[in-house]
C-alpha cells in the first residue's frame, strides 16, 4: 500500500523553479531520506508534503487521499523540526500533552499517549522538568515525542539532529532507527548528512536543483551511482575521478591505461570521453593489490591517521589519489607502494552527459 504519493509536483516562486516535476511513491512503513546540499529543495519538498507550502502544480496523496490543498492538521502527519520549539514555561509532560488538550481529547487518553511516548523515547524521568533543565538530546527527544503522541501514520523530520554535537547525533540516530523499527510508521527524513542518510534509510532520494538525481537503496546508490554528481556526493573520503578516453576495452588517462575487464557497462561498451571513478576504500595496497586487473606504483604524499582508518594521498596519472587503508597500516610519507583496484567496483560516466555508462 502506498503511504505517500508525490505526483508531478512543481513549486515556483515567480520565475524561479524550486521543485521541478517530482514523482515519489513511498510504500507504507518505509523510511525515506531526502538528501542533498543546502538549497537543493529537500526541506521545501517536506514542507509541501506537510502542507506548509502550496505547490504550483501536481498532487500529494497520503494514504490514498488527495491532501494537496488540505490544512496541515488534516493530513494525518507528525512533524519534527530542526529547532526544538518547546514551550519554555511548560514541563515535558505539558509540552507533550498541549496539542492533545487543544484538540479536546479525553484526559485518560492524553495520559495514556504521553506515557507511551515517554516510554518509547526513554524520557519518563524527565516528565516534570522544564526544557531549560534538559540537554540538547533530551529536548530533541521531547520534540519527537510531541509528534509521536498524535498517533499518526506519517512522520516528517526536518534535519532534527543538525543542532546537536557529533556524539549526540550518533546516539539519537540509533534511537530514531530503533523508533522506526518498533513503530513501523512511514518516515520522511531531510538531511544534508550522508552518514545519517546511509544508516537510517530504506531508500534515499538525492536532490540537486529541485530535481531528484537518484532514488534507490543506500547500497545501490553507493555501488551504482546514476550520475557523476551522485557518485561525488556520496562517500567519505570522496571518490577519485579520472578524466580520459574509453578505447578497446581500456580507459586511457594521463599516460596510463586501466583495464576495464569486469566492468558492467549499462549498454554496449563504446569509445569516447568519460570519467572513471573509484572509491578510496576500493583501492588496495601491497600484497593485496598484486593480482588485481589494474595496478600501479605510487609515492605517498600525505598520511592522515584517523584511528580505525588511515587515509593516504598519492598522485596517479597526474590526479590526486585518495587511498583508504586499515588504521594499523604501516605507511609513511615518501613510501613507494603498489596499489590496485578491480574495474568491477569502479563507476564510469559519459563526459558530456555525466550519466553512468
Amino acid at each position: 500500500m502506498t503511504s505517500v504519493l508525490v505526483k508531478d509536483l512543481t513549486l515556483k516562486f515567480g520565475a524561479l523553479t524550486v521543485l521541478d516535476n517530482l514523482n515519489i511513491d513511498i510504500p507504507e512503513g518505509e523510511f525515506l531520506v531526502l538528501l542533498g546540499a543546502s538549497g537543493c529543495g529537500k526541506s521545501t519538498l517536506l514542507n509541501c508534503i506537510a502542507g506548509l507550502l502550496d505547490p504550483t502544480d501536481g498532487e500529494i496523496h497520503i494514504n490514498d487521499r488527495n491532501v494537496t490543498w488540505e490544512e496541515p492538521s488534516g493530513r494525518g502527519i507528525g512533524m519534527v523540526f530542526q529547532s526544538y520549539a518547546l514551550y519554555p514555561q511548560m514541563t515535558v509532560e505539558g509540552n507533550l500533552s498541549f496539542g492533545l488538550k487543544n484538540a479536546r481529547m479525553a484526559k485518560a487518553e492524553i495520559k495514556k499517549r504521553v506515557a507511551r511516548a515517554a516510554e518509547v523515547l526513554q524520557i519518563e524521568p524527565l516528565l516534570h522538568r522544564k526544557p531549560a533543565a534538559l540537554s540538547g538530546g533530551q529536548r530533541q527527544r521531547v520534540a519527537i515525542g510531541r509528534a509521536l503522541v498524535r498517533d499518526v501514520d506519517v512522520f516528517l523530520f526536518d534535519e532534527p539532529l543538525s543542532n546537536l554535537d557529533a556524539k549526540l547525533r550518533a546516539d539519537l540516530r540509533v534511537e530514531i532507527k530503533r523508533l522506526h523499527h518498533n513503530l513501523k510508521n512511514t518516515m520522511i527524513y531531510v538531511t544534508h548528512d550522508q552518514v545519517e542518510a546511509m544508516t537510517l534509510a530504506d531508500r534515499i532520494a538525492i536532490m540537486k536543483g529541485g530535481i531528484i538525481q537518484q532514488l534507490d537503496t543506500p547500497t545501490e546508490i553507493y555501488n551504482r551511482p546514476r550520475n557523476k554528481y551522485v557518485a561525488g556526493f556520496i562517500g567519505s573520503p570522496e571518490i577519485n575521478f579520472f578524466e580520459g578516453e574509453v578505447e578497446q576495452g581500456a580507459f586511457a588517462t594521463g599516460g596510463e591505461r586501466f583495464s576495464l575487464d569486469g566492468y558492467a557497462f549499462q549498454g554496449a561498451a563504446t569509445g569516447g570521453s568519460a570519467w572513471l571513478g573509484i572509491r578510496p576504500e576500493h583501492i588496495l595496497s601491497g600484497d593485496a593489490a598484486k593480482d588485481l586487473p589494474v595496478t600501479a606504483e605510487v609515492t605517498v604524499d600525505i598520511v592522515e591517521p584517523m584511528g580505525s582508518d588511515t587515509l593516504a594521498w598519492a598522485t596517479l596519472a597526474g590526479v590526486p589519489l585518495r587511498i583508504r587503508m586499515d588504521g594499523q597500516a604501516a605507511v609513511s610519507t615518501g613510501d613507494r607502494i603498489l596499489i590496485g583496484f578491480d574495474p568491477a567496483r569502479a563507476s564510469m560516466f559519459d563526459k558530456s552527459t555525466e550519466e553512468r555508462l
